[in-house]
């Protein structure tokens, strides 16, 4: 791990490894082994002051660097981060209790996309407008809005980072980010390498601590833009925050994702990324397919051999890299163990998995049929490897029970019509739709939208940049000379 090293009880504020203002320091823990793996500095309000203080100093250097010079140090940044692409998955993989595989996975996506915003840098041009008469010239131009405060989860670090700072720095702005304290050492491994880059003292600043860092960060008077990635309880109090100073906001939320089984799908390959989807990273994805909905006639079919696939997944530590790792933290733990608690009360069936086993925060994976719409299991995000199942009788059905919750992030849709999938396509209330895979597999710039309680962002995708800047129109009148 010597390749991307960083210093301990520190953090990283205007191009400097620094102590807290406090001297306080944050226990970083394995969540495989419970055992402490080394320490950063507990960010406060002061230390947030700091790293505010110092993106505003380089803000106006930053915006007026230009747009091919950014590109090239993102660029720099990006081939570090492949270089370096082994020791940061075993930073991710163990921070966060993944497989060794599953942190490797998240730092080649999160090099994908600081590559994508690294040729995208110089590509942000405005408009130039018609006009009623040849005497009038109309355009636009997008600009940074100046200092973006970047909140994200611990679930996974690497790439979250990579999908709102790369564009944010690409598009002109400085940046102060807050990973989460259960699990920041992946973004400061990243921030190093973008030290060893040469991105500009303030350009990049990382701040790591609990609740009372976040509010702080949110409710600064220094802070033009706010990235959220999170609960959408949490969400809406730094919405409720950013009112008081007028700031824009953008939310990536919960998430409650089906997958809509239909009987003429290929059933194998629907399987496979049914279980996969519901126990990657353990369940702990806000796009987590925890809900699947099957067409009545191959309803008991698709249950038995769903879960016999989840009772074969095998958990482990990261370094064992076998199929599923424990969940985070021990309060994690203990919000998925009262799902657990709760779903056979309401009526739900367990048909696999079940109570928690063995040491450790190691949840086994389970799937619950005979759910309904009202159940807690159906309507809320658990965060762990939990799935619950409904069955349909039709299209209207299917979209009936596809809408039926507070959330929509994302849809998979399983079937070998195409008119059918067009359909449910249209008439689902999600920000993403995908049909016979999981998730977006193969589409380069693919947009991470959502709609309803999921938030409102296109983090990471094609039009991320856009979501980065403002729009200044200018309007000429052209003199006669």
């Amino acid at each position: 791990m010597a390749a991307v090293d960083f210093p301990s009880s520190r953090q990283f504020i205007d191009g400097e490894w620094v102590a807290a203002r406090d001297g306080g320091t944050l226990d970083i823990v394995d969540p495989a082994t419970q055992q402490v793996i080394t320490d950063v500095a507990r960010s406060g309000g002061a230390d947030v002051d700091d790293a505010v203080a110092a993106a505003r100093r380089a803000s106006p250097g930053w915006a007026a660097t230009s747009p091919s010079e950014r590109g090239a140090l993102i660029r720099r940044w990006a081939d570090l981060i492949l270089a370096d692409v082994e020791a940061l998955a075993a930073v991710e993989a163990q921070d966060v209790g993944k497989p060794l595989s599953g942190g490797r996975t998240n730092i080649y996506i999160a090099h994908d996309i600081v590559s994508y915003f690294a040729g995208a840098a110089d590509k942000l041009t405005g408009v130039t407008l018609p006009t009623r008469s040849p005497d009038y010239l109309g355009y636009t131009v997008p600009e940074p809005h100046g200092v973006c405060a970047v909140v994200i989860p611990w679930n996974v670090p690497a790439v979250l980072m990579a999908a709102n700072v790369a564009p944010a720095l690409a598009a002109g702005n400085t940046v102060v980010l807050k990973p989460s304290e259960i699990a920041p050492l992946t973004p400061f491994a990243l921030a190093e390498l973008a030290r060893r880059a040469g991105f500009p003292p303030g350009v990049l600043n990382v701040v790591a601590g609990g609740p009372d860092a976040g509010a702080a960060l949110t409710s600064h008077p220094g802070v033009d833009h706010i990235s959220f990635v999170g609960s959408t309880v949490t969400g809406r109090a730094i919405m409720t925050a950013a009112a008081q100073n007028l700031v824009p906001v953008k939310l990536e939320l919960g998430g409650k994702s089906p997958n809509v089984l239909f009987a003429d799908a290929d059933l194998d390959t629907a399987i496979e990324a049914v279980v996969a989807s519901i126990t990657e990273n353990a369940g702990q994805n806000c796009y987590a397919g925890s809900r699947l909905l099957v067409e009545a006639s191959v309803h008991d079919e698709v249950v038995e051999r769903v879960a016999a696939a989840m009772a074969a997944v095998k958990s482990g530590p990261w370094e064992a890299d076998l199929d599923m790792g424990p969940l985070v933290s021990a309060a994690q733990f203990a919000r998925v163990s009262g799902f657990l608690e709760d779903a056979p009360r309401q009526g739900a069936r367990l048909v696999t998995g079940g109570a928690p086993t063995g040491d450790g925060w190691f949840v086994r994976p389970t799937v619950y049929d005979g759910v309904d719409a009202g159940m807690r299991v159906a309507r809320e995000e658990v965060f762990g490897p939990v799935l619950a199942v409904q069955s349909f009788r039709d299209t209207a059905e299917a979209t009936e029970l596809m809408n039926a919750t507070d959330f929509g992030l994302l849809a998979c849709i399983w079937t070998n019509d195409i008119s059918r999938a067009l359909r449910l396509a249209k008439d689902v209330r999600s920000g993403q739709v995908a049909v016979n895979q999981f998730h977006d597999a193969g589409v380069i710039g693919f947009p991470f939208n959502m709609r309803k309680d999921s938030g409102f962002s296109r983090g990471g995708g094609y039009g991320a940049l856009r979501e980065y800047t403002q729009e200044k129109g200018v309007a000429i009148r052209l003199l006669a000379r």
